[in-house]
């Protein structure tokens, strides 16, 4: 082999090596950074809260138990943040936010911080669908087309209080409902295409399957009784009587809150480089965006315990690349905070927004050709919010205290309906309080 050509072919295996040694440094880069991935809140009693207000004498010990509960799951869930609301009679006792509602900036969680409802945000629905009953504007056993006659006609009717009570064959085969998740909608008919060219899954009343998409067309029926846009109508017709001045729906001209922006904006192989690359690079020479949460109306970031797209490494989370929610409706695009969703299950628990009668009209479900007991995404009692396979967010009814705790997270881990339960009891002083 002669001089020239072993030189070329040194300079070959040093340029392949140097390339060889970039790949495994970018690709160790994530292992690192996770590996040395330290706690968000390592000593539970130094976990920064904000409060509304000091809580009345009679409710200090209560409290004082309450939040010992609060920083010990947060520091044990490894969570960002947490907010937590407590009302008693007709009256909040309790709201305060712990931790952090963006982990890049530190910006806190507060009371008024907004956290995305998930499904529960059916139960809100449901309460304008109440408000239309009252004025004789729907009935519950009319079928579908009869307020939204875009939806095609089924082989079996469906009805108002099949959709609500997730028995209507309304839905898809897989769980990805990407076609209504990558789109933007202004009215809740918006959507009403995206739904048209679905069959049903099973005979209407024989078997239980929750359906987003069941939610949507109860939403866009809301809409045509009402006569206007569901957005509006549930702003001025159920947040505002009740005093749920922080709730509101996702826009559908607002980019979300996330710093990724949406899974479609970049192409693949950009997307890659700035998951890969860039955006460790930042966090490593402390050069990230300035987060949006702090003193922003819109929800707050929500996270995800894993590493993926958009990571904030040092704490083993990435930020959730949620698609625009608009589409969703009444099924899961409104935000809230815990304090308007305590003032939400006192105005139905007190006959603030809808008559006794009504509220029994929309839980009360006769048994299905199928042999379910149907029972409505309550209005009352017990539930919780969730986007796709994870619970965000939960509120809970003690019994006989008639206490209501309702407990939000900006994480997808977060086990909010066993914290709900626990404050319930520190506020019952036991352990074995009840709940529904």
């Amino acid at each position: 082999m002669s001089t020239r050509t072993h030189r070329i072919l040194r300079r070959f295996l040093i340029v392949v090596g140097a390339i060889a040694a970039l790949i495994v440094a970018i690709g160790g880069l994530p292992s690192f950074l996770w590996a040395t991935a330290r706690p968000l809140h390592p000593v539970p009693q130094d976990v920064p809260s904000a409060v509304q207000a000091p809580p009345s004498p009679q409710w200090v010990a209560a409290v004082t138990r309450a939040r010992q509960v609060v920083r010990a799951v947060l520091a044990e869930q490894n969570l960002p943040g947490l907010s937590v609301a407590v009302g008693v009679g007709g009256d909040i006792v309790w709201a305060e936010g712990f931790g952090w509602a963006d982990v890049q900036t530190h910006a806190p969680v507060t009371p008024q911080t907004r956290f995305r409802m998930g499904t529960a945000s059916t139960a809100l629905t449901a309460a304008a669908v109440g408000v239309l009953l009252e004025q004789d504007r729907v009935r519950l056993d009319e079928e579908i087309q009869a307020y939204v006659p875009q939806f095609p006609k089924q082989p079996w009717p469906v009805t108002l209080r099949q959709l609500m009570g997730h028995v209507s064959g309304v839905g898809i085969a897989d769980t990805d409902d990407w076609r209504l998740s990558s789109q933007r909608c202004e009215r809740a008919a918006d959507a009403l295409p995206v739904l048209a060219d679905s069959p049903l899954l099973f005979q209407p009343g024989t078997q239980f399957r929750p359906s987003p998409r069941g939610w949507v067309l109860v939403s866009a029926a809301v809409e045509a009784a009402a006569a206007r846009p569901f957005p509006s109508f549930m702003r001025d017709q159920v947040f505002e009587p009740l005093g749920m001045v922080n709730t509101g729906a996702e826009s559908p001209t607002e980019e979300n809150p996330e710093h990724t922006g949406e899974d479609a904006e970049d192409p693949p192989p950009f997307k890659a480089i700035h998951d890969i690359i860039i955006e460790p690079w930042r966090v490593v020479a402390g050069t990230e965006a300035k987060s949006e949460a702090e003193g922003s109306t819109r929800p707050a970031p929500l996270y995800v315990p894993e590493f993926g797209p958009s990571p904030v490494y040092r704490y083993a989370l990435r930020v959730a690349a949620l698609r625009n929610l608009s589409c969703y409706a009444g099924s899961m695009a409104f935000f809230s905070t815990p304090s308007d969703l305590v003032r939400f299950e006192l105005g139905m628990r007190g006959s603030r927004l809808l008559r006794p009668a009504t509220v029994q009209s929309l839980e009360a479900f006769g048994r299905t050709a199928g042999g379910y007991d149907g029972e409505l995404v309550g209005v009352r009692g017990l539930f919780d919010g969730e986007l796709p396979g994870v619970t965000i967010m939960s509120v809970t009814t003690v019994r006989e205290p008639g206490i209501v705790v309702v407990t939000m997270s900006n994480s997808t881990s977060a086990d909010t309906s066993a914290l709900a339960r626990k404050v319930g009891d520190a506020f019952t002083g036991s352990s074995t309080a009840g709940h529904r």
